[in-house]
């Protein structure tokens, strides 16, 4: 079977809500918000589509934005990849969720549709906009009778690491089918979010307990490890094992930038991923994507680069969040702050003579 590729493609920066940790808004500068025509729309899918036809991959889309359903053409999209056999998950607001709309989204060939908590009530709507919480796990029935896999995906800083165990409570409540979370990315905005690797550590364990014990109770919620620390904590935990005949060189997991997933922008621009600053590869309206994955993408491939990565034995199966790394540190290869590997755990070799620092 041929191996899938993940499009996120940002149709729209239209939104309901002016989130304070968003890639758009957090910075304060969004007087000109963007959406494609839908002529751009149109050459945009069959760009990616050649792309998986040179390579030989089953395309995949995570169609987002802003809220992608505000765009006009939105109804019109769906009815082309439908028209194709193309499947797809939205990644959007819960206001303009009904039974219809959770209907049409099924027919049209969703598979998932994905919503934000990022912490308890008070917290999520000091993020979000007032009203979100409630609103948000209220939509969650029509997503699941419409048989559209319902995802909750909270953003963790230092601001609600402490509710998180209580969100997954909370939306096992609700009858999410999916829960995951990931770190907040630094993007210019005024959000406190130095989580030290130790404070980290300790949430993946709070998290890790109460997992197990929904699982022990036949609890129907799929409990998404999304982060890859959640590898180096498994391996700790004698739950990951690095597998034998693992070739050199090769990788098999950890973060997709560079190998299986790309992000395009309603302005065109084509970015490595999303989360990382600057990481913009080409543009689609003028660039044929399959050219741009073998020239602009390979500077995100150099893996021997990384500089603590390089030196550990989880390297092909984590490699951390550069995204991450690069909101901290301003260097996509330099070291993920919530990482605590050590040269002490034997995991990571020490620096050789010469080598860079991060």
């Amino acid at each position: 079977m041929k191996p899938y590729f993940s499009f996120q493609w940002h149709i729209t920066d239209e939104c309901d809500q002016r989130c304070k940790h968003c890639y758009i808004y957090s910075g304060g500068k969004h007087e000109h918000l963007l959406s494609m025509t839908w002529k751009q729309m149109e050459d945009t899918f069959y760009n990616c589509m050649d792309f998986c036809k040179v390579y030989g991959r089953i395309p995949y889309f995570y169609i987002t934005g802003g809220d992608p359903i505000l765009h006009p053409d939105f109804w019109k999209l769906l009815k082309l990849m439908h028209g194709y056999g193309v499947r797809f998950t939205i990644l959007g607001n819960p206001f303009h969720l009904n039974e219809q709309v959770c209907r049409e989204l099924k027919w049209y060939g969703c598979e998932k549709y994905q919503l934000s908590l990022d912490g308890l009530r008070q917290t999520h709507d000091w993020f979000r906009k007032p009203g979100s919480y409630d609103c948000t796990l209220e939509k969650i029935k029509y997503i699941n009778q419409a048989g559209i896999r319902s995802v909750i995906m909270t953003t963790v800083s230092k601001a609600n690491r402490m509710e998180v165990a209580e969100i997954i409570d909370a939306v096992v409540r609700a009858g999410v089918n999916v829960f995951a979370f990931s770190r907040y990315v630094p993007s210019g905005g005024d959000l406190d979010t130095g989580m030290t690797a130790q404070e980290y550590r300790e949430l993946l364990a709070i998290c890790d307990k109460k997992f197990k014990e929904y699982e022990a109770e036949g609890c129907q919620t799929y409990f998404n490890k999304k982060d890859h620390l959640w590898t180096l904590y498994e391996y700790e935990n004698g739950e990951f094992k690095i597998p034998e005949n693992t070739k050199e060189g090769m990788i098999y997991g950890g973060c997709n930038c560079g190998n299986c997933h790309l992000t395009i922008l309603p302005s065109g621009e084509i970015y490595a991923c999303r989360r990382v600053a600057d990481s913009r590869v080409g543009n689609v309206f003028e660039d044929r994507i399959a050219d741009v994955w073998i020239t602009s993408m390979e500077q995100y491939r150099s893996y021997e680069k990384f500089s603590k990565c390089s030196r550990c034995r989880l390297l092909s199966w984590c490699r951390g969040c550069p995204a991450v790394a690069k909101g901290t540190c301003g260097d996509f290869y330099g070291d993920d702050p919530q990482c605590w590997a050590t040269e002490e755990s034997g995991l990571i070799e020490p620096k050789k003579p010469g080598e860079r620092e991060a």
